[in-house]
């Protein structure tokens, strides 16, 4: 029954923007990061990105890792400036302690400013947080 379904809430692990200086290019962009700030490590990690806005859409990309210690973090991939005038989304999903857990992460087309930057947990840098 529906009603026996426990889904698990996702807390301390989060997909956030990061707007850093790549020395290469010598220039600021945006980069996705997931952040485990759990306890516990996570193990099979997948995340799912794509943009889009009505018909606009872009490639999807998949993302995979066998875990990520606890307190820690891992760059996803770099976010075209074309790419941030879009809706954003990061589907996450993970085991933690032998559960599975799933979560959506959204970045609404507009919020990607520097106005909405926050300090991120565990990276200690200005970031954006998706809205809730």
């Amino acid at each position: 029954m529906k009603k026996d379904i426990k889904i698990p809430k996702v807390t301390d692990v989060h997909i956030v923007l990061l707007h850093e200086y790549n020395p290469d290019f010598k220039a600021n962009e945006w980069n996705a990061y997931i952040l485990n700030n759990k306890n516990v490590p996570i193990e099979l990690v997948f995340v799912v990105s794509k943009g889009y806005d009505g018909d606009t859409k872009t490639a999807t990309l998949r993302h995979s890792m066998e875990g990520l210690e606890a307190k820690s973090f891992e760059k996803l991939e770099f976010v075209q400036d074309e790419v941030l005038k879009l809706n954003n989304e990061f589907f996450l999903t993970f085991y933690a302690e032998g559960t599975l857990f799933e979560k959506r992460f959204v970045f609404k087309k507009g919020s990607i400013k520097e106005s909405n930057m926050t300090i991120l947990p565990l990276l200690n840098k200005k970031g954006i947080l998706p809205s809730t």
